[in-house]
């Protein structure tokens, strides 16, 4: 073999190892980087997941409203006296027609008498002159005028009685009484307010709706309210009128409703929520609004999805969802979810796309349709 040939096969080898070196360097350079990387791989983050299921779900109308009595009054005197008596207790309840303040009447029963008298006088006259003039010892004319005076005289007599009887207050409906503070001896003058009267049972609410909802709103709908008075008690009722006019400042119009108060625990002018059943029930897919995140761009929630290379492992998949109505804790979920899905329900804001999941539900979120303040 030549010399020549002996460096040529001297520098082939030499070049098949510097290459056989470079492939090892750059297969354990990436070695070592896998490793770096699954060393440094972001920790498993822990959250709250659900399983995505169809609820039914009663479209509602919502407002704010205050309760009003149906029918309410202040009750006042029509004339000046002074109080004689007082005839009921602060809160207690009264009947149409009982006498609740009776007041000085003695120097108008002693007028009414008087005028009676008068008009028994008058009568008399008539009477005697009908006689004479059946003889033609009067005229016509006489007794014409005797007539005028004795309508006068029983006129005078009535309003005079009129006055006696509005020197008793009376309670003109079936109610409960307020707190008074009007004692015997006291002078009223006219429109002097005496206690307030309230029926209770029915009791009105009062609430508005936005113009929209008009189509959605009718006499006879169901109605359910609930105040902070009684957390966790609704009250039922319905719908009872509609006013024919649209606030031109507000476009809302306003609603009126009958509520049953049979224990009359609700009290006018106490504040409600009102929560009117409009339309057929439907079926929604339902999740918390926690789950949800709202973003200029669409809201979204994020999937557990399984990761595929540990057994049981989850990672985030963030996907966008169309939503629809609201009630309580939870909104429904138009598109973008398919019955069954996993979806995260809190802890959402540390996580993106791939990132591994670690699931605990001892703290998951309420997911009530009608929640009630609590006290922890």
């Amino acid at each position: 073999m030549s010399a020549m040939r002996r460096r040529l096969i001297v520098m082939l080898i030499a070049v098949g190892v510097l290459l056989a070196l470079i492939v090892a360097f750059n297969l354990f350079k990436n070695y070592m980087i896998r490793q770096a990387m699954s060393r440094n791989a972001s920790p498993p983050q822990t959250v709250t997941t659900m399983s995505v299921d169809f609820a039914e779900w009663q479209p509602q109308v919502q407002a704010v409203g205050s309760l009003r009595a149906v029918r309410g009054v202040d009750v006042t005197t029509e004339i000046a006296g002074l109080v004689r008596t007082v005839r009921f207790h602060s809160g207690g309840d009264a009947r149409g027609g009982d006498v609740l303040v009776e007041l000085n009447a003695d120097t108008d029963i002693a007028q009414l008498h008087a005028l009676e008298a008068a008009a028994d006088l008058s009568a008399t006259v008539y009477a005697r002159d009908k006689v004479q003039l059946e003889a033609q010892a009067i005229s016509q004319a006489q007794l014409d005028a005797d007539a005028a005076d004795l309508k006068n005289r029983r006129a005078q007599a009535a309003s005079q009685a009129a006055t006696v009887a509005k020197k008793t207050v009376r309670a003109p409906f079936d109610g409960r009484l307020g707190i008074t503070t009007v004692n015997p001896g006291q002078y009223l003058n006219p429109g002097d307010k005496v206690v307030t009267l309230q029926s209770l049972d029915p009791i009105y609410v009062d609430f508005r709706v936005p113009q929209e909802e008009l189509a959605r709103i009718s006499v006879g709908l169901p109605v359910q309210l609930i105040t902070d008075a009684f957390p966790g008690t609704p009250f039922e009722g319905k719908v009872t009128s509609i006013d024919p006019l649209v606030d031109v400042a507000t476009r809302n119009f306003q609603v009126e409703a009958s509520i049953a108060n049979p224990q009359r625990r609700l009290l006018p002018g106490m504040f409600v929520r009102v929560a009117v059943s409009a339309g057929a029930p439907q079926r929604y897919l339902t999740l918390p609004q926690t789950a949800v995140t709202y973003n200029p761009y669409g809201a979204t929630v994020f999937l557990a999805k399984p990761s595929g290379q540990a057994a049981g492992g989850l990672i985030a998949l963030q996907t966008f969802v169309t939503l629809g109505a609201t009630r309580g804790d939870q909104v429904a979920v138009i598109k973008g979810l398919q019955r069954g899905d996993t979806v995260v329900t809190s802890g959402q804001l540390k996580l993106k796309n791939g990132t591994p999941l670690k699931v605990d539900n001892s703290m998951a979120p309420r997911n009530e349709p009608n929640p009630m303040p609590q006290e922890q």
